[in-house]
Protein backbone atom coordinates (compact mmCIF):
# COMPACT_ATOMS: atom_id res chain seq x y z
CA UNK A 1 0.00 0.00 0.00
CA UNK A 2 1.54 3.32 -1.03
CA UNK A 3 0.76 6.66 0.53
CA UNK A 4 1.89 9.84 -1.25
CA UNK A 5 2.82 12.59 1.19
CA UNK A 6 4.82 15.73 0.41
CA UNK A 7 6.28 14.13 -2.72
CA UNK A 8 7.75 11.26 -0.70
CA UNK A 9 6.41 7.72 -1.13
CA UNK A 10 6.30 5.66 2.05
CA UNK A 11 5.81 1.92 2.05
CA UNK A 12 3.12 1.24 4.67
CA UNK A 13 3.38 -2.41 5.63
CA UNK A 14 1.11 -4.44 7.88
CA UNK A 15 3.92 -4.64 10.44
CA UNK A 16 4.51 -0.90 10.56
CA UNK A 17 0.77 -0.24 10.88
CA UNK A 18 0.51 -2.70 13.76
CA UNK A 19 3.47 -1.03 15.45
CA UNK A 20 1.42 2.16 15.78
CA UNK A 21 -0.46 0.44 18.60
CA UNK A 22 2.75 -0.24 20.59
CA UNK A 23 2.95 3.32 21.92
CA UNK A 24 -0.43 4.60 20.83
CA UNK A 25 -0.55 8.22 19.69
CA UNK A 26 -3.14 7.74 16.95
CA UNK A 27 -5.42 10.45 18.30
CA UNK A 28 -4.88 13.72 20.19
CA UNK A 29 -5.16 11.94 23.54
CA UNK A 30 -1.57 10.65 23.10
CA UNK A 31 -2.16 7.83 25.58
CA UNK A 32 1.23 6.15 24.88
CA UNK A 33 -0.13 2.76 25.95
CA UNK A 34 0.77 -0.58 24.35
CA UNK A 35 -2.52 -1.65 22.85
CA UNK A 36 -0.85 -4.65 21.18
CA UNK A 37 -0.15 -5.93 24.71
CA UNK A 38 -3.82 -5.63 25.62
CA UNK A 39 -3.63 -2.21 27.26
CA UNK A 40 -6.44 0.22 26.55
CA UNK A 41 -6.25 3.93 25.98
CA UNK A 42 -8.80 6.68 26.46
CA UNK A 43 -10.88 5.06 23.69
CA UNK A 44 -11.32 1.97 25.86
CA UNK A 45 -10.08 -0.39 23.14
CA UNK A 46 -6.94 -2.47 22.64
CA UNK A 47 -5.58 -3.27 19.18
CA UNK A 48 -8.44 -5.63 18.29
CA UNK A 49 -11.05 -4.25 15.92
CA UNK A 50 -14.59 -4.45 17.27
CA UNK A 51 -17.89 -3.58 15.58
CA UNK A 52 -21.28 -3.07 17.18
CA UNK A 53 -23.54 -3.04 14.14
CA UNK A 54 -23.52 -2.80 10.36
CA UNK A 55 -26.41 -2.11 8.04
CA UNK A 56 -27.94 0.04 5.34
CA UNK A 57 -28.79 3.38 6.93
CA UNK A 58 -31.08 5.96 5.33
CA UNK A 59 -30.59 8.72 7.89
CA UNK A 60 -27.52 10.31 6.32
CA UNK A 61 -27.45 13.39 4.07
CA UNK A 62 -29.04 12.82 0.62
CA UNK A 63 -25.78 12.60 -1.40
CA UNK A 64 -24.39 10.07 1.09
CA UNK A 65 -27.26 7.62 1.35
CA UNK A 66 -27.98 7.06 -2.36
CA UNK A 67 -30.98 4.92 -3.22
CA UNK A 68 -30.58 2.10 -0.71
CA UNK A 69 -28.76 3.79 2.13
CA UNK A 70 -25.23 4.22 3.40
CA UNK A 71 -23.37 1.05 4.40
CA UNK A 72 -22.88 2.12 7.98
CA UNK A 73 -20.48 0.29 10.30
CA UNK A 74 -20.46 1.34 13.96
CA UNK A 75 -16.98 0.83 15.41
CA UNK A 76 -16.81 0.11 19.15
CA UNK A 77 -15.07 2.73 21.27
CA UNK A 78 -14.42 6.47 20.89
CA UNK A 79 -11.85 9.07 21.91
CA UNK A 80 -14.44 11.56 23.25
CA UNK A 81 -16.81 11.48 26.23
CA UNK A 82 -19.93 13.21 24.94
CA UNK A 83 -22.73 13.56 27.44
CA UNK A 84 -25.19 13.77 24.54
CA UNK A 85 -23.96 10.81 22.45
CA UNK A 86 -26.82 9.00 20.75
CA UNK A 87 -24.61 5.98 20.02
CA UNK A 88 -23.27 5.71 23.57
CA UNK A 89 -23.87 1.95 23.78
CA UNK A 90 -21.19 1.27 21.16
CA UNK A 91 -19.05 4.40 21.53
CA UNK A 92 -18.63 3.99 25.25
CA UNK A 93 -20.67 6.86 26.64
CA UNK A 94 -18.87 8.67 29.42
CA UNK A 95 -17.23 5.71 31.15
CA UNK A 96 -16.23 3.25 28.38
CA UNK A 97 -17.65 0.42 30.48
CA UNK A 98 -19.73 -2.41 29.02
CA UNK A 99 -19.23 -1.13 25.47
CA UNK A 100 -21.19 -3.24 23.01
CA UNK A 101 -19.32 -4.92 20.18
CA UNK A 102 -17.54 -8.05 19.01
CA UNK A 103 -14.05 -8.59 17.62
CA UNK A 104 -14.15 -8.99 13.84
CA UNK A 105 -11.65 -11.03 11.86
CA UNK A 106 -10.46 -10.05 8.40
CA UNK A 107 -12.91 -12.61 7.00
CA UNK A 108 -15.75 -11.01 8.99
CA UNK A 109 -14.72 -7.55 7.79
CA UNK A 110 -14.66 -8.62 4.15
CA UNK A 111 -18.00 -10.40 4.46
CA UNK A 112 -19.68 -7.35 6.04
CA UNK A 113 -18.36 -4.93 3.42
CA UNK A 114 -19.23 -7.17 0.46
CA UNK A 115 -22.74 -7.87 1.75
CA UNK A 116 -23.37 -4.14 2.17
CA UNK A 117 -22.13 -3.61 -1.38
CA UNK A 118 -24.29 -6.46 -2.69
CA UNK A 119 -27.37 -4.96 -1.01
CA UNK A 120 -26.81 -1.68 -2.83
CA UNK A 121 -25.01 0.46 -0.23
CA UNK A 122 -23.87 3.81 -1.58
CA UNK A 123 -20.64 3.59 0.41
CA UNK A 124 -18.90 1.96 3.36
CA UNK A 125 -19.41 4.37 6.24
CA UNK A 126 -17.11 3.94 9.27
CA UNK A 127 -18.52 5.62 12.38
CA UNK A 128 -15.94 6.62 15.06
CA UNK A 129 -12.99 4.68 13.64
CA UNK A 130 -10.25 7.16 14.54
CA UNK A 131 -8.71 4.94 17.25
CA UNK A 132 -8.43 1.87 14.98
CA UNK A 133 -7.12 3.38 11.75
CA UNK A 134 -4.33 0.77 11.27
CA UNK A 135 -6.75 -2.16 11.50
CA UNK A 136 -9.26 -0.52 9.16
CA UNK A 137 -6.57 0.19 6.55
CA UNK A 138 -5.29 -3.38 6.59
CA UNK A 139 -8.75 -4.91 6.39
CA UNK A 140 -9.88 -2.53 3.67
CA UNK A 141 -6.93 -3.57 1.54
CA UNK A 142 -8.06 -7.19 1.88
CA UNK A 143 -11.69 -6.27 1.16
CA UNK A 144 -10.74 -4.39 -1.99
CA UNK A 145 -8.75 -7.37 -3.22
CA UNK A 146 -11.92 -9.42 -2.66
CA UNK A 147 -14.08 -7.12 -4.79
CA UNK A 148 -15.05 -4.10 -2.68
CA UNK A 149 -15.50 -1.19 -5.09
CA UNK A 150 -17.88 1.34 -3.50
CA UNK A 151 -16.53 4.58 -1.93
CA UNK A 152 -15.19 4.75 1.62
CA UNK A 153 -16.76 7.35 3.93
CA UNK A 154 -15.04 8.51 7.14
CA UNK A 155 -17.65 9.54 9.72
CA UNK A 156 -15.90 11.03 12.73
CA UNK A 157 -15.89 13.64 15.49
CA UNK A 158 -12.92 15.38 13.76
CA UNK A 159 -10.90 14.93 16.96
CA UNK A 160 -8.05 13.52 14.92
CA UNK A 161 -4.29 13.83 14.47
CA UNK A 162 -3.25 15.04 11.03
CA UNK A 163 -0.53 12.35 10.87
CA UNK A 164 -3.18 9.68 11.35
CA UNK A 165 -5.42 11.26 8.73
CA UNK A 166 -2.49 11.18 6.31
CA UNK A 167 -2.52 7.38 6.58
CA UNK A 168 -6.03 7.51 5.10
CA UNK A 169 -4.98 9.69 2.17
CA UNK A 170 -5.96 7.85 -1.01
CA UNK A 171 -8.16 5.44 0.95
CA UNK A 172 -11.05 7.63 2.11
CA UNK A 173 -13.25 9.06 -0.66
CA UNK A 174 -15.71 11.11 1.43
CA UNK A 175 -15.14 12.90 4.73
CA UNK A 176 -18.03 13.37 7.19
CA UNK A 177 -16.62 15.16 10.26
CA UNK A 178 -18.47 16.83 13.09
CA UNK A 179 -17.70 20.36 14.12
CA UNK A 180 -19.34 20.21 17.50
CA UNK A 181 -18.18 23.54 18.89
CA UNK A 182 -15.38 26.11 18.71
CA UNK A 183 -15.83 26.99 22.38
CA UNK A 184 -13.02 25.36 24.36
CA UNK A 185 -14.80 25.79 27.70
CA UNK A 186 -17.93 24.09 26.38
CA UNK A 187 -15.82 21.34 24.77
CA UNK A 188 -14.08 20.59 28.05
CA UNK A 189 -17.37 20.63 29.91
CA UNK A 190 -19.43 18.30 27.74
CA UNK A 191 -16.92 15.95 26.13
CA UNK A 192 -13.70 16.37 28.08
CA UNK A 193 -11.60 17.84 25.27
CA UNK A 194 -10.78 21.51 25.77
CA UNK A 195 -8.45 21.37 22.76
CA UNK A 196 -11.25 20.13 20.49
CA UNK A 197 -11.80 23.46 18.65
CA UNK A 198 -8.17 23.71 17.52
CA UNK A 199 -7.81 20.00 16.73
CA UNK A 200 -11.13 19.66 14.87
CA UNK A 201 -10.81 22.83 12.80
CA UNK A 202 -7.29 21.88 11.67
CA UNK A 203 -8.44 18.34 10.82
CA UNK A 204 -11.39 19.64 8.79
CA UNK A 205 -9.19 22.06 6.86
CA UNK A 206 -6.86 19.15 6.05
CA UNK A 207 -9.84 17.10 4.82
CA UNK A 208 -11.01 19.94 2.58
CA UNK A 209 -7.53 20.31 1.11
CA UNK A 210 -7.37 16.54 0.64
CA UNK A 211 -10.81 16.11 -0.97
CA UNK A 212 -12.35 19.47 -1.92
CA UNK A 213 -16.04 19.07 -2.63
CA UNK A 214 -16.23 15.76 -0.76
CA UNK A 215 -16.32 17.07 2.82
CA UNK A 216 -19.65 17.30 4.65
CA UNK A 217 -19.32 19.08 8.01
CA UNK A 218 -21.97 18.28 10.58
CA UNK A 219 -22.93 20.64 13.38
CA UNK A 220 -25.48 19.72 16.02
CA UNK A 221 -27.36 22.65 17.58
CA UNK A 222 -27.31 22.54 21.39
CA UNK A 223 -30.49 24.11 22.83
CA UNK A 224 -29.57 27.13 24.91
CA UNK A 225 -26.06 27.35 23.41
CA UNK A 226 -26.85 29.21 20.20
CA UNK A 227 -23.76 31.41 20.39
CA UNK A 228 -21.67 28.26 19.89
CA UNK A 229 -23.59 27.54 16.69
CA UNK A 230 -23.16 31.09 15.44
CA UNK A 231 -19.40 30.86 15.94
CA UNK A 232 -19.26 27.58 14.02
CA UNK A 233 -21.29 28.95 11.10
CA UNK A 234 -19.17 32.10 10.96
CA UNK A 235 -15.97 30.00 10.94
CA UNK A 236 -17.39 27.79 8.19
CA UNK A 237 -18.29 30.77 6.02
CA UNK A 238 -14.82 32.27 6.44
CA UNK A 239 -12.67 29.13 6.18
CA UNK A 240 -14.41 26.10 4.72
CA UNK A 241 -15.39 27.05 1.17
CA UNK A 242 -14.46 23.57 -0.08
CA UNK A 243 -16.92 21.83 2.24
CA UNK A 244 -20.66 21.67 2.76
CA UNK A 245 -22.35 22.34 6.07
CA UNK A 246 -24.98 20.02 7.52
CA UNK A 247 -26.88 21.66 10.38
CA UNK A 248 -28.57 19.12 12.63
CA UNK A 249 -31.51 19.78 14.94
CA UNK A 250 -31.82 16.27 16.37
CA UNK A 251 -30.35 16.97 19.82
CA UNK A 252 -32.26 14.74 22.23
CA UNK A 253 -31.91 14.61 26.04
CA UNK A 254 -30.35 11.25 26.94
CA UNK A 255 -29.75 9.65 30.31
CA UNK A 256 -26.37 8.00 29.73
CA UNK A 257 -25.34 5.73 32.65
CA UNK A 258 -22.59 7.38 34.66
CA UNK A 259 -23.14 10.73 32.98
CA UNK A 260 -23.75 14.10 34.56
CA UNK A 261 -26.99 14.99 32.88
CA UNK A 262 -27.09 18.43 34.52
CA UNK A 263 -24.37 19.55 32.09
CA UNK A 264 -26.59 19.20 29.04
CA UNK A 265 -29.91 20.81 28.05
CA UNK A 266 -32.93 18.76 29.03
CA UNK A 267 -35.06 19.88 26.11
CA UNK A 268 -35.17 19.91 22.31
CA UNK A 269 -34.30 22.76 19.96
CA UNK A 270 -37.30 25.08 19.84
CA UNK A 271 -38.88 26.95 16.93
CA UNK A 272 -37.33 30.29 17.85
CA UNK A 273 -33.84 28.80 18.00
CA UNK A 274 -34.37 27.05 14.70
CA UNK A 275 -35.47 30.25 12.96
CA UNK A 276 -32.51 32.11 14.44
CA UNK A 277 -30.06 29.59 12.99
CA UNK A 278 -31.76 29.74 9.58
CA UNK A 279 -31.32 33.51 9.70
CA UNK A 280 -27.61 33.11 10.41
CA UNK A 281 -27.18 30.85 7.39
CA UNK A 282 -28.59 33.67 5.28
CA UNK A 283 -26.52 36.32 7.09
CA UNK A 284 -23.27 34.46 6.44
CA UNK A 285 -24.18 33.69 2.84
CA UNK A 286 -24.15 29.92 3.33
CA UNK A 287 -26.17 28.58 0.43
CA UNK A 288 -24.73 25.09 -0.13
CA UNK A 289 -25.44 22.38 2.41
CA UNK A 290 -28.19 20.79 4.42
CA UNK A 291 -30.39 21.65 7.37
CA UNK A 292 -32.62 19.18 9.17
CA UNK A 293 -36.24 20.07 9.63
CA UNK A 294 -37.31 20.72 13.20
CA UNK A 295 -38.91 17.49 14.36
CA UNK A 296 -38.65 16.80 18.07
CA UNK A 297 -39.04 13.33 19.45
CA UNK A 298 -36.97 10.32 20.46
CA UNK A 299 -38.60 7.44 18.58
CA UNK A 300 -35.69 7.33 16.14
CA UNK A 301 -32.99 6.93 18.82
CA UNK A 302 -31.00 3.72 18.29
CA UNK A 303 -30.89 0.83 20.73
CA UNK A 304 -27.89 -1.31 19.86
CA UNK A 305 -29.15 -4.15 22.03
CA UNK A 306 -31.64 -4.79 19.21
CA UNK A 307 -30.49 -6.56 16.05
CA UNK A 308 -31.90 -3.59 14.15
CA UNK A 309 -31.10 -0.60 16.39
CA UNK A 310 -33.24 1.74 14.30
CA UNK A 311 -36.73 1.57 12.86
CA UNK A 312 -37.15 -0.55 9.74
CA UNK A 313 -37.77 2.66 7.76
CA UNK A 314 -34.29 3.93 8.62
CA UNK A 315 -32.17 0.81 8.68
CA UNK A 316 -31.73 -2.64 7.14
CA UNK A 317 -29.42 -4.79 9.33
CA UNK A 318 -26.57 -6.78 7.82
CA UNK A 319 -24.49 -7.67 10.90
CA UNK A 320 -24.92 -7.39 14.68
CA UNK A 321 -22.43 -8.07 17.44
CA UNK A 322 -24.77 -10.55 19.16
CA UNK A 323 -25.25 -12.86 16.17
Amino acid sequence: MRVLRENVIFRITAMSLNNLYDVCRLCPRDCNVNRNAGETGYCGENSQLRFGYAGLHSGEEPPLKGTNGSGTIFVSGCNLRCYFCQNWQVSGGVSNKNVLGRVVSTEDFISICLELQEKGAANINFVTGSHVVPAIIQNLEAAKKSGLKIPILWNSSAYENIKTLELLDGIVDIWLPDLKTLDSVLAEKIFNAGDYPKIASEAILWMIKNKPGMVFIRHLIFPGFLESTRTVLHWFAENAAGGQISVMTQYTPINIPGGNNTLMPERYVNEQEYETVIGWLEEFGIEEGFCQELDTGSDWLPDFNRKNPYSSELSVPVWHYSC
